[in-house]
């Protein structure tokens, strides 16, 4: 069964956008290479001073390779992001019988 990692870190997500339109090439690299490594979903959001990933990946191993072979071209970007340490969690969907979207 698949996980649902988050990330989250403190840092302005309007500057986020602004790095992602300036970089589109470095980030759509980055995208095409999750997805050779898994990725089922991604997104990006972003809160007052906050930014969240929310991805779906096959398990958390998947994740843990991408992430490693990646530092070199993310850590740059959350450098100039100003961004603080990465809290990153794997959720594993709970059976509740009331699952709605997502099919």
């Amino acid at each position: 069964m698949s996980v649902i990692m988050t990330l989250r870190f403190a840092a302005n997500p309007d500057k986020l956008e602004q790095l992602a339109a300036e970089q589109s090439e470095v980030i759509q690299g980055i995208s095409e290479r999750a997805q050779a490594a898994g990725v089922i979903a991604h997104r990006f959001y972003g809160s007052d001073g906050q930014v969240m990933v929310v991805d779906e990946w096959p398990d958390a191993e998947s994740f843990q390779r991408f992430y490693a072979a990646e530092e070199a071209v993310i850590g740059p970007l959350m450098a100039e992001l100003e961004a603080g340490e990465p809290e990153i969690t794997f959720w594993r969907k709970l059976e509740t019988g009331d699952d709605v979207g997502w099919n």
